[in-house]
């Protein structure tokens, strides 16, 4: 008998959420012991992780037993809460189980809430002198809010999740100043940051301080209003998309 598994004793938590089957990770696992490598066999069986595990265990025993055997030996890789799904495949005396847990991107604060946390984080980030790349900025003025811009915002960040791009062009060929405009602000000046994958406000407003042409946006004394929003998709790329729109109107 051979096992990668832990050695007993242990034992799942009590609040151990019940593991969900998961018929792409069955594939998976019949693609394991066809001698696909794990990456291979996920993405074949078109399951996308952040974490995964396999355990393998092969005796000359019934089937039930093999179970009970390998439950006992794997308990611990079991219990792990992370792991919520899992694909198993039996074969004469040998069986193979994937856990893993899915992609499943989140932003644990509402749009509103993130809406006036990015507005906050900004004009904190504007009350204060900085350089973005080489070039400095001098303090700016607090933004004010617009629902407009917000509006445009959620229009592109839902546009780019959907569509599973990463662009300040659109798929309609449409570019920020256009869509601020379609969205029904009439702007003297207006300008764009996105962002992709973070999954707080704090993470998207430092992830823009950073890249200078993002934080030359940010800093601007041309722009007196801003609106942003996010959107989030699994079957992106990125998981979040992350809009951020700037303007002074006519």
């Amino acid at each position: 008998m051979k096992s990668t598994a832990c050695a007993p004793p242990c034992a799942p938590p009590e609040k151990r959420e019940p593991l969900r089957r998961s018929e792409a990770l069955e594939r998976a696992a019949a693609l394991l012991v066809a001698g696909a490598d794990l990456d291979a066999s996920l993405k074949q069986a078109g399951y996308r992780s952040t974490r995964s595990n396999v355990a393998r265990m092969t005796s000359n025993v019934s089937p039930a037993e093999l179970v009970n055997l390998f439950t006992d030996r794997n308990c611990a890789l079991i219990a792990d809460p992370a792991l919520l799904d899992i694909g198993v495949h039996l074969e004469p005396g040998g069986i193979t189980a994937l856990l893993a847990a899915p992609f499943a991107p989140r932003v644990d604060v509402s749009q509103g809430d993130a809406q006036q946390q990015v507005l906050a984080l900004v004009n904190k980030a504007r009350a204060v002198a900085r350089k973005c790349g080489d070039k400095p900025f001098t303090p700016a003025k607090a933004l004010q809010y617009n629902t407009v811009l917000a509006r445009a915002a959620l229009a592109h960040s839902a546009d780019m999740a959907r569509n599973n791009y990463f662009s300040h062009d659109g798929r309609d060929g449409s570019n920020p100043a256009q869509r601020v405009e379609r969205a029904g602000y009439r702007y003297r000046a207006t300008g764009e940051n996105i962002a992709a994958g973070m999954t707080t406000p704090e993470d998207a407003v430092a992830g823009w301080i950073k890249s200078p042409p993002h934080c030359a946006n940010l800093m601007s004394q041309s722009y007196t209003e801003m609106g942003v929003a996010f959107t989030v998709s699994s079957k992106s790329e990125m998981g979040v998309y992350w809009a951020q729109e700037f303007g002074a109107p006519r």
